[in-house]
């Protein structure tokens, strides 16, 4: 989020939808490498819907020939596009993996989860007692 509002301070708004189109390919096509590895790992496990396999490879195929492709005809925004991704490590560090955080970091992550909560208007908030009131 905080990459994305410096980007559209810095530059305009087709800059903004190359990064992110090129973020959106790379998570789809990653998405359906994972679909095609649980499929191969752990085949006897329920699905819902089931599909030949020649579907998703062939999508891959064409999903890498377009990656390739962006790669080598626009080097700088994917590569900003990754940059972009990379900001989430850490805070996947930081919110997830560090199990044993002070008390008071996880008041901060509360405190923030239900700020953005009421800003988004995701969920309602569960944070205070002034709600329950």
């Amino acid at each position: 989020c905080l990459a994305t509002l410096i980007i559209m301070l810095v530059g305009d708004t087709y800059t903004l939808i190359n990064y992110v189109s090129f973020i959106n390919y790379l998570c789809y096509g990653v998405t359906i490498i994972g679909l095609i590895v649980l499929r191969w790992k752990k085949p006897k496990i329920f699905r819902p819907i089931k599909v030949n396999l020649l579907i998703p490879i062939t999508y891959l195929a064409f999903w890498a020939f377009l990656l390739v492709f962006s790669l080598y005809s626009e080097p700088i925004v994917c590569g900003v596009g990754l940059i972009i991704i990379l900001t989430g490590v850490p805070v996947f560090f930081l919110g997830v993996y560090w199990r044993n955080k002070p008390k008071c970091v996880n008041r901060l992550i509360e405190c923030l989860t239900c700020w953005g909560q009421k800003l988004c208007f995701v969920v309602y908030p569960q944070c205070g007692s002034a709600e329950e009131e």
